[in-house]
């Protein structure tokens, strides 16, 4: 085929200036104390010339390399047979017209390290970054040729970043899913836990984060038959799901990863907590499972009022009220089951039960914390919403399966998968047209879900199916802010979080509502939910949400911000359409995609100016805060410098334009107490806050371990 592969592997280096150490040299000031950010950028070309073109198959042609993918099994054929080749051709030359370069050298080693296509062996690339982009963007379109184009643009611009089991595996023959997380429900039954260890051995092998909820598992010493103090409680359904988790991952590419939530009133709770500390017994100790804890307001009230709290038995909770002990309201029914003596419950001190999650979280970062009734007050879907996904993020509905004696299906339930990607918010506004950048990701997401074949857990399926749930994400909030010398936490940053956030919201219903509109359906149960009757645009027609602060009605000068009659007319057209999502929006943690596309993650800010991480092989890599200069260093204060108040305040404005969740971190100076961690927990709560995800220390650093010039060190 006239092929040529280079003879030299994956870990050859020529002998010139490596590149690794130019990017050690971003850590160190130079003579006249400036960061030296031209070294970054010469690593990064160093990297190329020294390491990825030398290890790049060549082709003499785009047809010759795309027949060669697809012979060999690399390439989907179906996806390239949508496509006649001149189109596909346009699409290539498309995506390499925009001459992409990587802003920093984590960036590209992110991307040829876990992103892009190589040989079978491991040893040679055999695509570039706009190859990727090319081949996401014809998968994702289905055939129509716009779209394409448009995934082309959002795409390579930076505007638009699908999720990486979408940015990883679209297009390939040998790959996982497309979508980055699942969530499960378990029934208190043989054959419920059964299936989900199932469930989770299958969707983790295909790539995606699996979370469940066990808060309807009878607790330990709960009767069995009738028989008193037989059952185990859920600790050993935790280790038989964390070794599931431990054996399947997808190709090798990601391991596999899970999480499970309780309630805080389960009569479990203290133990699932115990797992996770330092000193926990090896027969119960949890070491790669995250936990999440699903607290309802009423927890915090009891610990206002320095009262015990009551624990429920699961199965006489599902025994008097014919349904799951996580689809009944605990706030609401409190009162009732403590007075129900068919109802065992035992009680432990509410202010000792946050004072023991404080703890845990010292010595582990867990648990993630669920506010249960916030989250189902602003939730516009029929039904119940009981847990989150392993990034604390992902808010939706869902419904029990029950099964036969073979594990078969007696009644398929809704259970729930997250088709992700995330927006620049930086490129986001700088994009030439901001509706059509926003339109474009809902429909590529979209194509997610519909691209999916989950059949291997029909609950999964059928929820996906029925649905169709997506979750647009943000990401560089902090690098926007600091390239607009705006401060992260400020009145100005906390306007323009609220009108940013209110403005997509508009755009991404807009574009399900068209999309209702061309598929002339809506989601199952669409008739049911807040949009149909026009109740979950109240807020928006009845008042009017425009930027307060000059700085931000200059940065929205060439954007539109949706008015009132513009809600009102969208209120009509879904109203009478419905919108194809039932779910729009989430905003993950955006780990390796940030890195990719040069943004902060999520809408946290920095950890550091100049972030250190520890890369396999090659060890310390720095990545510098986006857009930022040795001129706008005072824009880059830390997430420990900013605080979490000021990081709470921003999720918080975000979080009332956002359907679903926002992936929260707090980060605490290594002086931080208990106390000051249960006084933000309840600063969040009445904030409105839906979710809470790892929490932070800063490190002291040990004395004499300060290296003089080191930007990570001395800032």
């Amino acid at each position: 085929m006239g092929t040529t592969l280079t003879d030299t592997g994956l870990e050859t280096l020529e002998p010139q200036v490596n590149y690794h150490s130019l990017n050690a040299q971003l850590n160190l000031y130079d003579a006249d104390g400036q960061i030296q950010f031209h070294a970054d950028r010469e690593a990064t070309r160093q990297y190329f010339l020294q390491h990825v073109n030398q290890n790049t198959v060549f082709f003499h042609s785009l047809k010759e390399k795309l027949d060669y993918l697809v012979e060999e099994g690399y390439y989907e054929q179906e996806v390239l047979d949508q496509y006649d080749f001149d189109f596909i051709k346009s699409t290539f030359k498309r995506a390499y017209s925009y001459k992409f370069r990587f802003s920093t050298f984590l960036g590209a080693y992110k991307y040829y390290t876990s992103y892009t296509l190589k040989t079978f062996d491991g040893k040679r690339y055999l695509e570039r970054f706009e190859d990727r982009v090319a081949m996401v963007a014809l998968t994702l379109a289905k055939g129509n040729r716009d779209e394409v184009m448009s995934i082309v643009d959002e795409v390579i611009s930076g505007r638009f970043q699908p999720a990486t089991p979408t940015f990883l595996n679209a297009g390939k023959k040998q790959r996982g899913e497309l979508v980055s997380c699942f969530l499960l429900r378990i029934e208190d039954n043989m054959e419920s836990i059964s299936r989900a260890i199932n469930s989770s051995l299958q969707l983790s092998k295909r790539g995606g984060g699996v979370a469940l909820n066990l808060t309807n598992l009878r607790e330990q010493g709960a009767p069995i038959k009738k028989i008193q103090n037989q059952s185990s409680g859920i600790i050993p359904v935790m280790k038989l799901l964390e070794d599931s988790f431990s054996y399947a991952n997808q190709l090798g590419a990601r391991q596999g990863a899970g999480a499970v939530y309780l309630s805080a009133h389960h009569p479990d709770i203290m133990r699932f907590l115990d797992t996770k500390r330092e000193n926990a017994d090896e027969k119960i100790r949890i070491k790669t499972l995250s936990l999440g804890v699903v607290i309802p307001d009423v927890t915090f009230e009891l610990a206002k009022r320095n009262e015990d709290m009551y624990l429920f038995s699961p199965y006489d909770v599902e025994r008097v009220y014919g349904k799951p002990f996580s689809d009944i309201s605990v706030t609401e029914k409190y009162e009732e089951m403590v007075a129900d003596k068919r109802i065992k419950k035992t009680k432990i001190n509410a202010r000792q039960f946050f004072q023991t999650i404080a703890e845990i979280q010292f010595e582990s970062g867990y648990p993630y914390i669920v506010f249960e009734d916030t989250v189902n007050r602003a939730n516009p879907i029929d039904g119940r919403i009981s847990m989150s996904n392993l990034c604390s993020e992902i808010l939706q509905v869902s419904e029990p399966s029950t099964y036969n004696a073979d594990l078969s299906y007696d009644q398929v339930g809704k259970d729930i998968s997250c088709n992700l990607g995330s927006l620049n918010i930086a490129k986001t506004m700088d994009s030439p047209d901001f509706g059509k950048t926003i339109g474009t990701a809902i429909r590529a997401l979209t194509a997610v879900s519909e691209e999916s074949d989950i059949s291997s857990v029909p609950s999964i399926e059928k929820g996906n199916r029925l649905s169709h749930a997506i979750g647009l994400g943000q990401m560089n909030l902090h690098g926007f802010l600091g390239r607009e010398r705006i401060h992260y936490g400020s009145e100005e940053a906390l306007d323009f979080t609220n009108i940013y956030f209110y403005t997509v919201l508009f755009h991404a219903l807009t574009e399900s509502n068209k999309l209702a509109i061309e598929k002339k359906q809506a989601f199952h149960n669409f008739e049911k939910s807040d949009y149909a009757s026009g109740k979950f645009f109240t807020k928006y027609v009845e008042q009017e949400w425009a930027p307060k602060t000059e700085r931000v009605k200059e940065l929205f000068k060439d954007i539109h911000i949706p008015t009132q009659a513009d809600w009102e007319a969208l209120k009509s057209s879904v109203m009478e359409h419905g919108i194809y999502n039932q779910n729009l929006q989430a905003v993950p943690p955006t780990g390796s995609i940030s890195y990719i596309n040069h943004s902060t993650s999520s809408i946290h800010p920095i950890v550091s100016k100049i972030e250190i991480r520890k890369e396999g092989k090659l060890g310390r890599v720095y990545y510098p805060a986006p857009y930022m200069t040795n001129d706008n260093l005072e824009y880059y204060k830390d997430a420990y410098e900013i605080g979490p108040e000021a990081i709470i305040d921003t999720y918080a404005v975000a979080t009332q334009h956002v359907d679903q969740g926002l992936s929260l971190t707090l980060f605490y100076p290594d002086t931080v107490t208990t106390r000051d961690v249960n006084r933000n927990y309840i600063y969040a709560w009445r904030k409105g806050i839906k979710s809470l995800y790892y929490m932070r220390i800063r490190q002291a650093a040990l004395e004499g371990t300060e290296v003089e010039g080191c930007v990570s060190c001395m800032l």
